[in-house]
């Protein structure tokens, strides 16, 4: 048997939505690792999405599409059919926030509300409902949509994002009880270090000082536990906090 067939994920295809940095792009790391064929995805950041498709190990390629637009979302799905014949897991990564203190509600405009929810929970809905289908055809079909501590817990860059993902959260539950046997499960990190939050050193610091396992997390936690909720497949409807135990004690 060869190496790559051996490979735990050996001939599965995997689409990770907003993929070009941070946990996406680590997911996607993981996932090629283990043997899957993966398409990366980002919206805008094509430089950044073609360079970690071209850099994974197996058998990868980029996709630019905006899930918020739903034409652009079944292009997405339909180029992953092209690419490589079929869809076995969905990773809902893709998302937008912006931060506003939730005792600012004239911060909190329409259109950042809108941009919110359009991108976190509609994209989301729309890309899972269209790919359905195919991961019906799927003898081992498996979602895990990466939503937020700010889903379960009255915490979030804003008010908006910490209800998108507590939608999501919702919307994960109801899939797996309707969709079986499509594996529905959602990841809900506290905060990770990603680009968009280096210059966070405050916010890293209370998580260090509060948080039982002293530290943030990293996209490697994230895909690590991304890649065991795709192990477990007695499991569904579930949403896996992966916070190093801020919700325990705060």
């Amino acid at each position: 048997m060869s190496e790559d067939a051996s490979r735990e994920l050996a001939g599965r295809v995997a689409l990770v939505t907003g993929s070009s940095s941070g946990i996406g792009e680590e997911i996607a790391r993981r996932l090629s690792a283990e043997g899957a064929s993966v398409v990366v995805n980002s919206s805008s950041s094509v430089e950044a999405g073609r360079a970690v498709a071209d850099s994974l190990p197996g058998p990868s390629t980029y996709v630019q599409a905006d899930i918020a637009d739903q034409a652009q979302g079944r292009a997405l799905l339909d180029a992953t059919v092209e690419a490589f014949g079929g869809l076995d897991i969905l990773i809902n990564n893709a998302g937008w926030t912006t931060v506003v203190p939730h005792g600012q509600l004239d911060g909190l405009t329409d259109e950042i509300f809108d941009k919110t929810f359009q991108v976190n929970v509609y994209g989301t809905w729309w890309l899972t409902k269209a790919a359905i289908p195919l991961l019906r055809q799927s003898d081992d079909a498996c979602v895990v949509t990466v939503t937020s501590i700010a889903g379960v817990r009255p915490v979030g860059s804003s008010i908006a994002y910490s209800m998108s993902k507590a939608a999501l959260n919702q919307m994960t539950t109801l899939l797996a009880k309707s969709y079986g046997p499509i594996r529905f499960n959602a990841l809900a990190p506290g905060l990770v270090e990603t680009p968009w939050t280096e210059t966070w050193d405050a916010q890293h610091a209370q998580v260090a000082k509060i948080a039982p396992l002293g530290r943030s997390a990293t996209p490697a936690d994230c895909a690590e536990a991304t890649l065991g909720l795709i192990r477990a497949r007695y499991a569904t409807g579930q949403v896996l906090v992966v916070d190093g135990g801020v919700t325990i004690v705060s």
